[in-house]
């Protein structure tokens, strides 16, 4: 008895001892976190204000200011006493509470980052600001005339005269020589901080600081490359011959400039649906705005502080930000009556509705999305409506019986761009892929290797060009485009749950209302709770899978 009472008492003695450890961990956790948050939501505020006046103005002067911004909020990382801190909590094992435990992996990571020396990060800043100058200040010259992206897209799209679609496709790709010297000298820095910190690249950093096992994501690749390039085979048969009629050329002189847009990324129209007639009396503003209040997620709040149309100086791209992760979200975009810009204005405000209606009573490091590519998913998933003719019915932009007519035409044309840009992902991620592994090795040359092997597009006879510079995510979104595809499957993993489980009354106006609550409450409030695929799973009931993207496009 007297032996029991005393290993009773050890037992206790150890469990009251662990606790009271636990207490005082978690304890110096929050205070970490209190004193965190008081320094760098300043400092963040700080940077996003700089970066979007830069973006929108193009001006020196807001260069210079979001280059000064963007060291003091990255340098802010490098705090070697803050991150023994965060080591040691982390090595104590002693940080349970779920919200302090996921704020202290995602801070670790964080800082981990920073750990080096502050000289090499303001060098990668002024490296990239340097290089965004660039890209933002480049319009393409053909024929004499300086024209933007918008309008070279819009020659490749329209024009059957090969040597006004080569001129155009050529004179965009005019930035690559100016950039492509930059590029590889930054990824050479990036580089050297990967391996400072322990990692043999930056590709592989970027992924596993991210919570993403790079194997992982190359298998998912390869499994994607099996499974599309069968049907991408026959459907590129049926392209080339369309183009082939289209331009009276004989299918073997077709060149990149005849797939009607600067990287074949996006699905050419071969099919009978031109969905740009559909949207040129309309308002892609005001759609959009009509949608998402539909759906219980008014935007008008993002659209007040975006900036929508096209001006000198501007970014000519798109993009969402955050600026505060307390109600400020923006998007810029350089919106044109057309199927492509209602497509990425839905996309992008599917970015900000994601950021507006997160949880604002969660810390400040987990308002933020479980994960970049699952904010994808929902930008690719309300993207997608720009060309579904029941969406273009429920808004009022075509009437019932032309939605029957475009129907089957307008899945096959979202098949279509689904397999394409799947091809071109490929491309994007292999790339970055081996340019990080060895940036020494002939880039021109491996660029069209892998856009031969998976796009199958021939390269122009002779051409010897740095064309991998021209994208403009090769410099400075690096190591991101596979989440654009992972979005992809996610979004189809959403879309059928919400269409098996969500949809369930027979109202299109309750059902869209439904749905909104679904993501509101399922995906956008837990923001970076938990991890990724923990989210996904508690929201769909499954992890992520690419079984549902497969049902819908690939398999027949």
């Amino acid at each position: 008895m007297k032996k029991n009472l005393i290993f009773l008492a050890v037992v206790m003695a150890m469990n009251w001892s662990c606790a009271s450890k636990q207490e005082k961990m978690e304890k110096r956790m929050s205070e970490f976190i209190s004193g965190y948050e008081a320094s760098i939501i300043p400092l963040y505020k700080e940077y996003t204000l700089s970066d979007w006046e830069a973006n929108v103005t193009g001006t020196d002067q807001a260069w210079s200011a979001r280059e000064k911004a963007s060291i003091q909020f990255i340098s802010f990382y490098t705090d070697r006493e803050a991150f023994a801190e965060l080591k040691e909590l982390k090595e104590s094992g002693m940080v349970k509470e779920p919200l302090l435990a996921r704020q202290l992996e995602l801070l670790y990571n964080m800082y981990l980052q920073g750990q080096i020396d502050t000289s090499l990060i303001a060098e990668q800043v002024k490296m990239e600001t340097e290089i965004s100058k660039k890209y933002n200040s480049f319009r393409a010259t053909v024929n004499g005339k300086q024209l933007s992206d918008n309008e070279i897209e819009n020659i490749l799209r329209t024009s059957t005269i090969s040597a006004e679609l080569q001129a155009a496709w050529e004179g965009h790709k005019m930035i690559g020589p100016v950039v492509a010297e930059d590029i590889i000298k930054l990824v050479k820095h990036r580089n050297k901080i990967a391996q400072q910190l322990g990692f043999s690249n930056y590709h592989q950093m970027s992924l596993q600081l991210s919570g993403q096992d790079p194997e992982e994501i190359t298998r998912i690749f390869d499994e994607l490359d099996l499974l599309t390039r069968d049907n991408f085979t026959q459907l590129k048969s049926d392209i080339d011959a369309f183009f082939a009629k289209h331009y009276g050329i004989d299918p073997g002189q077709l060149q990149p400039w005849h797939y009607q847009n600067r990287y074949f990324q996006e699905a050419p129209e071969i099919y009978s649906v031109n969905f740009d007639q559909y949207y040129r009396d309309q308002d892609p503003v005001q759609l959009a705005s009509k949608f998402y209040a539909g759906m219980g997620l008014p935007v008008d709040a993002i659209l007040a502080k975006s900036d929508l149309y096209e001006k000198p100086g501007k970014n000519q791209h798109a993009f969402s930000i955050d600026i505060d992760r307390a109600g400020d979200v923006r998007t810029l975009d350089n919106i044109k009556p057309d199927a492509n810009w209602m497509n990425t204005l839905l996309h992008e405000l599917g970015h900000g509705v994601y950021s507006y209606y997160n949880d604002m009573t969660l810390p400040f490091t987990l308002r933020d999305a479980a994960h970049t590519f699952t904010t994808e998913a929902i930008a690719n998933y309300f993207g997608r409506m720009a060309t579904d003719p029941v969406w273009m019915n429920h808004m009022g932009i075509i009437d019932e019986q032309e939605m029957n007519k475009i129907r089957d035409d307008s899945f096959r044309a979202l098949r279509l761009q689904q397999l394409v840009f799947s091809r071109w992902a490929q491309v994007m991620y292999r790339f970055e892929k081996a340019m990080y592994e060895n940036p020494d090795q002939d880039l021109n040359q491996l660029w069209w290797e892998l856009v031969e092997r998976y796009q199958m597009v021939r390269k122009p006879e002779g051409r010897d060009m740095p064309d991998w510079a021209t994208k403009i995510h090769v410099a400075l979104y690096p190591c991101y485009y596979h989440n654009y595809l992972l979005g992809e499957l996610l979004a189809s993993q959403f879309g059928n749950y919400v269409r098996t489980e969500v949809m369930t009354s027979g109202d299109t106006d309750a059902d869209q209302k439904a749905a909104g609550d679904f993501f509101k409450t399922s995906v956008f409030m837990p923001g970076a709770r938990y991890q990724w695929n923990d989210m996904i799973e508690k929201a769909t009931g499954e992890k992520l899978t690419a079984r549902h993207y497969a049902a819908q496009f690939v398999q027949e």
